[in-house]
């Protein structure tokens, strides 16, 4: 399978949010349970380091940040999303975006990457472990979906280049 990664843009952003939608309905992607709408998703996720992976010219997958705080003392931590489209899990495609992500966010300042993945995503935290992420703590009942209370593993990579 030819996959090629690139600079997201905004004519990329109805595929982006049908492949969110497809996140939300797993039930352990996210917490969020309506697709935002550009304006809010724009302001949600950092400028820089945000990334599409396209096959035959449609995009099947994303990798965005989003900073932990507006403080300045937390400038350079930020959190980590990737999503594949579901037809296309299992080709590399995750590791692929996640790997490029850890590249231009080093490039771009950022010094640690965060994750929340729900605890049963036991493929996305697999991902994330094989990129150099580590566990640093469970965060029980951290969040509520549809009446179900959720776990979720806390991961950090830190930066070798940056410190």
């Amino acid at each position: 399978m030819n996959v090629e990664l690139r600079t997201f843009k905004p004519k990329d952003f109805n595929a982006v949010s049908r492949i969110y939608e497809e996140g939300i309905a797993t039930g352990m992607a996210t917490f969020e349970t309506d697709i935002p709408d550009w304006t809010t998703w724009n302001k949600k996720y950092s400028d820089a380091c945000r990334i599409v992976a396209s096959s035959n010219g449609a995009v099947v997958g994303f990798a965005v940040l989003s900073e932990v705080s507006k403080r300045d003392v937390y400038k350079g931590v930020a959190e980590v999303s990737v999503y594949v489209k579901n037809e296309y899990h299992g080709n590399g495609i995750g590791e692929s975006l996640l790997k490029q992500l850890i590249i231009e966010s080093e490039a771009h300042g950022f010094w640690t990457l965060q994750a929340s993945i729900f605890s049963e995503n036991i493929p996305s935290i697999a991902l994330h472990e094989k990129c150099g992420f580590r566990t640093v703590g469970i965060r029980e009942k951290i969040g509520k979906l549809k009446g179900t209370w959720h776990d979720n593993h806390f991961l950090e990579k830190r930066s070798k280049i940056i410190n």
